[in-house]
């Protein structure tokens, strides 16, 4: 296993913060149309990963996917935090007949406490635009690509939008901090990281093409 790096917001996620982060995407309004896009999404980089016969949900949150995973009564599903606050919080937040079919536990994207090809694919929504190392992506990367047999799903913040266009002026009128919390990363950066992992990218879905910053891909093992 590898070494796992210490981030800052990694640290977050109390009881409280771990049971407002489940809250907030249940919230009327905006939020709500945004959940339910993410989820169109994410059915949409299923099927171009071939409908995966077993995934693990890395990091899992409050479980937000839980259901759109286990739509396929066939497929096999683990799903694992780095916090434990937000893992038991997923375990409380759904019916027995969704939370019974998760193989649920505690792990690090850094160190996956699961054996060489294992699942299938890796569904990994909202963690990367919070690294900012890119050596730390490729870390988690190069798990990702230990455990998975086959394919990745991953959403991260990409350039070539407007709302980077305008996150960026944003950011360059903002006092000079040493932390930053989420970040835009160029696409060709990104997808040039990932075939340094070991990965050929097979297509990807945006949230609102040239307008969002979302970008989910699927990622496949090289041969």
């Amino acid at each position: 296993m590898s070494d796992k790096p210490e981030l800052e917001f990694s640290e977050k996620y109390s009881q409280q913060h771990a049971q407002n982060y489940r809250d907030k995407h249940q919230e009327s309004g905006w939020r709500s149309i945004s959940n339910r896009w993410e989820h169109r999404m994410a059915r949409k980089a299923l099927r171009m990963a071939g409908d995966p016969r077993s995934v693990l949900d890395l990091p899992c949150g409050a479980g937000r996917f839980w259901g759109m995973l286990a739509e396929d009564p066939q497929r096999e599903l683990f799903a694992a935090d780095n916090s434990e606050n937000m893992v038991a919080v997923a375990d409380q937040a759904h019916p027995p007949e969704i939370r019974q079919r998760f193989k649920l536990f505690q792990t690090s994207a850094f160190a996956i406490d699961l054996e060489d090809g294992k699942v299938d694919s890796i569904f990994c929504m909202r963690l990367l635009h919070h690294i900012a190392e890119a050596e730390h992506r490729l870390q988690i990367y190069r798990e990702f690509h230990r455990v998975s047999r086959d394919t990745v799903i991953l959403s991260l913040w990409v350039d070539g939008n407007f709302k980077a266009w305008k996150r960026r002026r944003l950011e360059q009128r903002r006092p000079e901090k040493a932390y930053a919390n989420r970040l835009v990363l160029p696409r060709v950066q990104v997808e040039s990281e990932f075939r340094q992992a070991g990965f050929d990218v097979i297509g990807h879905v945006d949230f609102l093409p040239y307008y969002a910053m979302w970008r989910t891909y699927v990622l496949k093992k090289d041969s």
